[in-house]
């Protein structure tokens, strides 16, 4: 059990406990995060393993608001996260050669800025029995029936936002084919709300930062919405339907990726258990301290008494699959990853192809200038990130990867 952590934030207005020592965290993130815990309506934040600078808001951190909420504290990337599928295949079955079942999965993927030519049709999905994915896949057309609610100027991206659910996008999001301890094959894919999610978020931050009561903050990124006020109202109805798209499109790309896995092996049956799909940048109001709050999780997942989560690493690092401890020290939260220790921008100055192809040796990835940046050194230890919060979690699996796909 960890003894080291948590460990109280120094200058911190309200009660900040981190799962990082202090020396350990940049200088702007450490301000950042007594910016947070300094607005009036902050009851307490917590800080994980993986902090690292974000905007307005610290990645890594778990912020509990009496009677408002801050979108930035959410990010643009609502309802981001990860899903994953053990599948019955193992190691032996596998081909020697990956890369055909890579470009199989990028033929049925858009990645990137892309989309797809036409929305997916979910009837036409094949069936994927015990994948877990069909709950998540029913109730299409009342989920967009509900698109003509949201607010701000977004009726002329609703084509857009059909065609991009079922798509990866770009940056950290990644799908992966990975080997746990035992030597079965998971399947797991990282992503979120897409442009979709970025519209509503940024408008929503445009709005927050014309409000009275958020003129003078020491960071106007940090503005807030307050309870019984329709803008808050407007966001938090936003912001359910965007966490929804998020998770609709992970379980329509895992549909796809089993179905490019299938056809990888038309000789036998492959089995799929249960999806695993959850939020790491996602509101939800909670009861702490007998009080009900609303807690921002943004880059942390929630880790209650037996919550499943997946924390994944960089390209080529792997992830773990982990059971919740339930600490209510740390909001029911732990890390979403293992996170950035170094900009996009600095891992592009430090790093080299030849870098980059020896720290994805053996991995079935791309090798090129367009994922520099995600090279594994950009990223802090998962090993050490998950040793941190040993109070947090407890390791289910450890996952190593052998084939990845980016944007």
């Amino acid at each position: 059990m960890n003894t080291q952590f948590p460990v109280p934030l120094p200058g911190a207005k309200a009660r900040t406990l981190m799962w990082a020592h202090e020396h350990e965290v940049e200088p702007a993130a450490l301000n950042q995060l007594r910016n947070i815990a300094a607005l009036p309506w902050v009851e307490g934040v917590r800080v994980m393993p993986d902090v690292h600078l974000g905007k307005g808001a610290t990645v890594g951190s778990v912020i509990a608001m009496r009677d408002a909420v801050s979108p930035n504290a959410v990010g643009v990337d609502i309802g981001c996260g990860m899903i994953g599928v053990r599948t019955s295949l193992t190691a032996d079955d596998l081909p020697d050669d990956l890369r055909p079942i890579r470009s199989r999965i990028e033929r049925a993927i858009p990645v990137g800025f892309n989309a797809h030519s036409e929305p997916v049709d979910l009837r036409r999905l094949p069936a994927i029995t015990g994948s877990g994915q069909a709950e998540v896949l029913k109730g299409a057309e009342p989920f967009w029936q509900r698109f003509g609610a949201l607010h701000g100027k977004v009726s002329d991206v609703e084509a857009r936002a059909r065609r991009q659910l079922g798509t990866l996008g770009g940056g950290n999001h990644f799908i992966e084919l990975c080997l746990d301890t035992t030597g079965q094959v998971w399947l797991q894919l990282h992503s979120g709300s897409r442009n979709i999610g970025k519209t509503l978020a940024e408008q929503h931050v445009a709005v927050a930062k014309s409000l009275d009561h958020n003129r003078g903050l020491a960071d106007p990124d940090l503005a807030v919405f307050l309870a019984g006020t329709a803008q808050m109202d407007a966001y938090l109805s936003d912001l359910w339907w965007a966490q929804e798209y998020a998770a609709r499109s992970r379980a329509v790309m895992m549909t796809l990726v089993v179905d490019a896995v299938r056809r990888s092996f038309p000789d036998r049956e492959v089995a799929f258990d249960e999806a695993v799909n959850v939020h790491h940048n996602y509101v939800a109001v909670e009861h702490i301290d007998g009080a009900e709050l609303i807690v921002t999780r943004k880059g942390a997942i929630r880790a209650g008494a037996g919550d499943v989560g997946l924390i994944p690493g960089s390209m080529g690092t792997g992830s773990y699959v982990v059971r919740g401890l339930g600490n209510p020290e740390s909001y029911w939260s732990a890390s979403h990853g293992a996170g950035r220790r170094m900009s996009r921008g600095a891992a592009k100055r430090t790093f080299t192809l030849d870098d980059l192809a020896a720290q994805t040796a053996g991995v079935e990835c791309r090798k090129d200038a367009g994922v520099l940046d995600e090279i594994p050194g950009a990223y802090k230890d998962l090993d050490s990130v998950i040793a941190a919060q040993s109070d947090l979690v407890e390791v289910v699996e450890r996952l190593s990867t052998i084939l990845c796909v980016k944007g």
